[in-house]
Order: structure tokens, then C-alpha cells, then sequence
């Protein structure tokens, strides 16, 4: 049974995540019911995740619209009428590998064009960036370069989540981002805000590529890595 302080905690972070959705929708960033997001609760060690509800218009969220989960597994914790987004298991592979508190996925313009031209159809690429300034705002330990790495769009997202977290596991000097084919952009940091503002950045970064190319610049796929 949920005591008072935990109420008010699940509010709390309900509303949060509901006020930062309308935001990213207002950007259009998140069309339609597309795009989810969720954080970690402090009071159980961040044991459980409140996410965003399937099938919901994120421009008109609330508290009330949010699913609770296991944060590291994306296990369902509360029945009801409500279900949780169909990419909790993405966010559970992102909890389970890294420090993260909060996650986003969006379906940025810039990043989801750039999510198209590098995905691969059999496997897992990386888009090397290098030089940006915006790359500072990632919190890398060398921001002169990255690479993001390019995730298959299965049908299954379960497969995409695995192949996530084996490849964070394995780079843990990996950028809080990655891209899936044809799909979007997620991204994650130790709150909300600053998951925000790494999305932001590589959104920005990816509007930049995009860019160049059509205006005489390299071509984004001459530099996928496979």
C-alpha cells in the first residue's frame, strides 16, 4: 500500500514528466501519441520508474498518466487500465547499464533523418561526430569526438533494448544517446533537464550534418561506421 509520502513522490515526478512531454511536444518533437519518457524514483534507490502511458497525446499529459515499473526489467508494478509505453524496455536497458535517472525518446526531425540515412538493415552502425562545440553538453570525458551508435528498428523492441544494452556495456565511454533506424532519438542523463539538454544537443548536432550535406558538405552516410 502506497503511504502518503509516496503518493506525493509519484505526483511529483508525474507532473514533472508531464510538464517536460508538453514542452518536447510543443517542439514537435513528439507528434501525435509518439515519444516517451520516465524517470527513476529516489525513495526505493531508484528501483522503480514512473514512464509515460501508451497511446496517450504527450501534448496533454498529466500525473494521472503515467505507468509504474521496474526500472531495470520495464516489469509492470501497478495493474490498471493504463500501459506502459512500448519502449520501456529501452529505458529499462539504459537503467540497467548506465547511471541514468531519466530517459527520453523523441522523434526529433534532424536526429530521426539521420536515424534513417545510417541505420543498417542486418545489424548495429555508429555515426562518428567530431569537432561540434555542441558535443561539450554531452558530458563526455574527450568531447572532441564521439560516435553514436545507430540501432536496428526490430519489430520486436525487446531485441532493440538488448542490442542497446550489450553495446553500452561494452563502450561505457559511449555518448547518452543513440539513434534507432527510421525511428528516433533517445537520450538520458541524471534528471530530466539534463536529458533535455543533451537531446537538444545532438539534435542540434544532426540538424548541423544535415545541413552541410545538402549545402555542398560530405555526405552523412560517406562517414557511417559498420
Amino acid at each position: 500500500m502506497k503511504t502518503d509520502g509516496m503518493r506525493n513522490e509519484f505526483t511529483a515526478a508525474g507532473t514533472s514528466v508531464a510538464e517536460f512531454s508538453r514542452a518536447l511536444y510543443a517542439r514537435g518533437w513528439m507528434p501525435g501519441t509518439s515519444g516517451n519518457l520516465s524517470v527513476r524514483l529516489p525513495s526505493d534507490d531508484g528501483r522503480t520508474a514512473l514512464i509515460t502511458a501508451s497511446g496517450r497525446d504527450k501534448g496533454s499529459l498529466t500525473a494521472a498518466d503515467m505507468v509504474t515499473v521496474h526500472a531495470t526489467t520495464g516489469e509492470l508494478l501497478t495493474a490498471g487500465k493504463l500501459k506502459a509505453s512500448a519502449e520501456t524496455a529501452i529505458h529499462a536497458a539504459v537503467y540497467r547499464v548506465t547511471a541514468a535517472r531519466a530517459v527520453i525518446h523523441v522523434h526529433a526531425p534532424y536526429a530521426t533523418v539521420m536515424a534513417s540515412r545510417t541505420g543498417e538493415s542486418a545489424g548495429t552502425a555508429v555515426l562518428p561526430l567530431e569537432r561540434f562545440e555542441l558535443l561539450k553538453g554531452l558530458g563526455l570525458d574527450d568531447p572532441s569526438g564521439t560516435e553514436l551508435p545507430v540501432f536496428r528498428n526490430w519489430p520486436d523492441v525487446r531485441t532493440i533494448a538488448d542490442e542497446a544494452a550489450a553495446y553500452l556495456s561494452a563502450h561505457p565511454d559511449a555518448p547518452p544517446g543513440l539513434l534507432i533506424a527510421d525511428h528516433g532519438i533517445t537520450t538520458w542523463g541524471g534528471n530530466l533537464a539534463q536529458a533535455r539538454n543533451r537531446l537538444e544537443c545532438l539534435e542540434a548536432i544532426c540538424g548541423l550534418i544535415v545541413l552541410g550535406a545538402r549545402h555542398g558538405g560530405t555526405d552523412p552516410k560517406e562517414n557511417v561506421t559498420r
